[in-house]
Parts: structure tokens; C-alpha cells; sequence
């Protein structure tokens, strides 16, 4: 794990920049690689009627899958503050679904890598698909 391209980097700003956080005022931007290689980016997304925002994780899932992929190899989050970032509880579950424990989530701030992480360091002993017998196909 050598940490996230620049490109997913500069995307991952981009989305950043991109939330809709007139609540919170937290902006967050995520960005997913496959495994074709193809970047997929999210930004948090708040609504007035809480719960009904969407993480920025989520937002990139969402775009993965309706851009017909379902494999993420490698995870970028990033906000700004001093505190890291981590996906919260929901979003790792998640990420859970379209990727393996061991896959790296790169947790980021505007300057760039803070840490790296393994999924399954964010999620010890999670269930997945192969708690079910359920194929990928």
C-alpha cells in the first residue's frame, strides 16, 4: 500500500468541494478505484430532514454501481480538520459489500495522505456475501 494516486487525490478534492453541507458546514469527498482501474467520486450530500443526507461514500458507491461496476480495490476519504476521517459505521458496512478486508482506505486531508487503513481494521469481523454462500456473479 504506497497510498492513493494524485488522481484520486485531486479528485477526491474536487468532490470535497462539491458537498452540500449548508448544516454541518463538514464537507467530506470520497473516491472509489476498481478493479478496472476507473475512479468513482462522492461527496456528502445533507438534507433539512435529517436522517435523509447521503454520506459521501454512499454518493460513491451509488456512482460505481450506476456506472456498472461492483469491485472497489482502493478507497480515498477526505475532509478537512485536524481529527482523521473515517467512514462512519454505516458506510463501512458498505464499502463492505463491493470490497475485501484487505483492501486499503486511504484517510486523507486537503494536503493530502494522514493514514492508511484496511478495511478490515475499520471493520473487524464483519459480515459479508460469503457469510451468505452468495457468488459475486
Amino acid at each position: 500500500m504506497n497510498g492513493p494516486s494524485q488522481e484520486m487525490l485531486e479528485l477526491a478534492r474536487q468532490m470535497m468541494a462539491r458537498a452540500h453541507a449548508p448544516y454541518s458546514r463538514f464537507h467530506v469527498g470520497a473516491v472509489l478505484k476498481t478493479d478496472t482501474g476507473k475512479l468513482y467520486g462522492g461527496c456528502n450530500v445533507e438534507n433539512a430532514a435529517f436522517p435523509q443526507g447521503l454520506c459521501a461514500e454512499a454518493s460513491a458507491i451509488g456512482n460505481m454501481v450506476a456506472g456498472g461496476e461492483t469491485v472497489i480495490r482502493e478507497v480515498v476519504v477526505m475532509a478537512k480538520g485536524e481529527p482523521l476521517v473515517t467512514p462512519c459505521g454505516g458506510c463501512r458496512q458498505r464499502l463492505r459489500e463491493f470490497a475485501r478486508e484487505e483492501i486499503p482506505v486511504y484517510v486523507c486531508g486537503p494536503e493530502g495522505l494522514r493514514h492508511t487503513i484496511t478495511l478490515g481494521e475499520l471493520l473487524p469481523l464483519s459480515f459479508g456475501r460469503d457469510h451468505l454462500n452468495i457468488s459475486k456473479a
